[in-house]
């Protein structure tokens, strides 16, 4: 399986760089999984393509406040260091990506700025603890209360093809409803389109939602850089698919309905829990699971997702829903439709 076979261009001015207007206002492309017909409609027609009897699942993680400025050696004098964190230790302390890295050593000190780009004396610290060999460092807040530092100092980490730096609607926006466990440095996008009004027109139907989480990670949006699918070494992330979540999604197939994935986390939870037959089983802890063609989806019949970045293991999450022609197809005729790609863009229903 070679990779440029998930390459694709795009021109630049289609990659969102804000969200719509009002939550729930975006486009969404239907994708015939076994035809390839396509067709493109407001996002609020999403409930005409659910049955009653189907489930929904969507992923609650909460994107935290994870990206933080400062100066090292605590003065406006020191070099500006940025930093991604990425996940807290047991121990307390937080493995994090730091910019530039190289000049960080173990036992340096960094005085964080506020969100409103302040250096006061009073504003809390961190000192780095150690380099890992991928690169990631390992750092100690000098407060127990990480929370109150994200909520002082955090910025949204807005990604890398969003060029512009964090503003106040995108502490709202770049969360879904359904956020309530804090743990993700990305949003699972495909739950942004959602708002009450269509919530509750899907709840009218029939249609029962329950969530798992899964903490997205920084390794979302890295593409894979290797010719050949099979040598990318894949990411990992924290989930948890509860038992009593499972259970309802093993009830709901056994009664003929379908499992709805609200985006490719989604699917990355419920497929690294599924036995050969679909049925699922409650687990917790960390999956690199990597899907791509020839690969079926065991668990789950249709999927919510946003347009993926060309190369992108998720650009091969969704060929697996469809086939990589019908896919592929699929995106050049949004482009041609100049429907809006990425984080805060348009979506794809695979049904």
């Amino acid at each position: 399986m070679r990779t440029d076979l998930f390459d694709y261009e795009l021109p630049e001015e289609l990659i969102a760089q804000y969200p719509a207007d009002r939550r729930g206002e975006s486009r969404m492309m239907v994708l015939d999984r076994v035809s390839g017909e396509t067709s493109i409609h407001p996002f609020s027609e999403i409930v005409n393509y659910l049955k009653p009897g189907d489930l929904m699942v969507c992923n609650n993680t909460r994107v935290m406040n994870a990206r933080l400025y400062g100066h090292k050696g605590g003065s406006s004098d020191g070099a500006k260091v940025e930093v991604l964190l990425t996940s807290e230790n047991e121990s307390g302390s937080w493995k994090c990506l730091l910019k530039p890295g190289k000049r960080l050593k173990p036992g340096i000190s960094v005085k964080l700025l506020t969100r409103n780009g302040e250096l006061l004396e009073e504003n809390p610290s961190f000192t780095v603890v150690s380099r890992d060999d991928d690169g990631s460092f390992e750092i100690k807040f000098n407060s127990d209360d990480a929370a109150s530092i994200m909520n002082c100092c955090g910025h949204v980490p807005l990604p890398p093809y969003i060029k512009r730096g964090d503003e106040t609607d995108d502490f709202e926006r770049y969360q879904t409803i359904f956020a309530e466990r804090p743990g993700a440095v990305a949003a699972p996008t495909a739950g942004l389109h959602f708002n009450p009004d269509v919530m509750q027109q899907i709840e009218a139907k029939g249609i029962k939602t329950v969530a798992v989480t899964l903490h997205v990670g920084p390794g979302t949006f890295k593409p894979v850089e290797v010719d050949n699918v099979l040598e990318h070494k894949m990411h990992s992330e924290c989930f948890e698919l509860s038992e009593e979540t499972a259970e309802l999604i093993n009830s709901t197939r056994k009664k003929g309905g379908r499992i709805v994935a609200i985006g490719t986390t989604t699917v990355r939870v419920l497929e690294s829990c599924a036995t050969p037959d679909g049925t699922v089983s409650a687990r917790s802890g960390w999956t690199d699971i990597f899907l791509y063609p020839p690969y079926k989806p065991r668990a789950v019949d249709v999927l919510l997702t946003n347009f993926h970045l060309p190369k992108s293991t998720l650009l091969m999450l969704v060929s697996t829903f469809a086939g990589r022609d019908n896919v592929m197809n699929a995106y050049k005729e949004a482009a041609e439709a100049e429907m809006r790609f990425y984080s805060y863009g348009d979506c794809m229903l695979l049904k």
